[in-house]
């Protein structure tokens, strides 16, 4: 697999200057960018203001690849502008980043929907992918919502970006799912779980204990900043996830993503570059 960055982890570097923030991860090293726009109905692309035609002149002079975008909110009806820019800087994959489910009968809703948005995207020469959080491991009539999504969308138009990160705070073994989706995994997300906090890995087990609603707020008070470190530098077999996806997935990309650092965004990249070049079965 190649090593990716997802520029969510610089996401303040982002608002305040993104040409120049994404040509400072260029220089670190960085060549495969995924990109995150989390305002995409009103600002299609990668968000920021950044005009296609200008990203292509960063592409040009840096040499970096945008193979994948997370793209926020997804409406198949109103994402024609957001393919169209896409199409035109040459994005391989289209990723739903995040969201949340009331019960079965909204999971199935939403299900459609991905099976909308992924027929959109196959009409621009894009692949539709879904990112994981840990509430999806969440069950409704003895089901996780993820085994929902799974079996009520196309497996040709909703593929997987796993983030084995939120998988183990779903109090599931990202090892074991790896191999049971095979194929369908086309990227995988990596992030690495701060030594010491071992007792707050497990975010599912309340939710289920009082069948709660995991909406936004809820989300962003069960998560601590701590419990993130830079990737290389924390408690996960990272090595044993790669050697998994390389076997049995065949997936292109590994994804660096840090969602908070006590270090500045762009000195924390590099530490997780630094750390992750002692993992074998990876290329630059």
């Amino acid at each position: 697999m190649k090593v990716g960055i997802q520029l969510y982890s610089v996401r303040n570097h982002m608002a305040e200057d993104p040409i120049a923030t994404i040509k400072e991860v260029a220089k670190a090293g960085y060549k495969y960018i995924e990109v995150a726009n989390h305002n995409a109905l009103e600002d299609p692309g990668v968000g920021f203001g950044v005009t296609a035609k200008e990203l292509k002149k960063i592409i040009e002079d840096t040499g970096i690849n945008i193979f994948s975008a997370h793209i926020f909110p997804l409406d198949p009806d109103k994402i024609t502008p957001v393919l169209e820019y896409h199409q035109e800087i040459g994005t391989k994959y289209f990723v739903h980043p995040m969201d949340f489910f009331r019960d079965a009968d909204e999971t199935l809703r939403k299900a459609e929907m991905m099976n909308r948005v992924g027929e959109r995207c196959r009409e621009y020469g894009m692949q539709l992918l879904y990112h994981n959080h840990f509430h999806e491991f969440q069950r409704f009539d003895g089901k996780t919502i993820y085994d929902m999504l799974m079996d009520n969308t196309d497996p040709e138009l909703v593929k997987v970006e796993l983030d084995t990160y939120w998988t183990l705070r779903g109090n599931q073994d990202p090892i074991e799912l790896l191999r049971r989706l095979g194929k369908r995994v086309s990227l995988v997300h990596q992030k690495d779980f701060t030594k010491g906090y071992e007792q707050e890995m497990d975010l599912l087990t309340s939710v289920e204990a009082g069948h709660d609603y995991v909406d936004r707020d809820r989300f962003n008070r069960d998560v601590r900043p701590k419990t993130f470190t830079e990737i290389g530098t924390g408690i996960i077999d990272i090595q044993s996830i790669i050697d998994t996806a390389n076997e049995c997935c065949g997936s292109e990309y590994i994804v660096l993503e840090q969602d908070y650092s006590q270090h500045d965004e762009i000195e924390s990249i590099k530490i997780s570059m630094d750390s992750f070049r002692r993992f074998s079965g990876v290329e630059w």
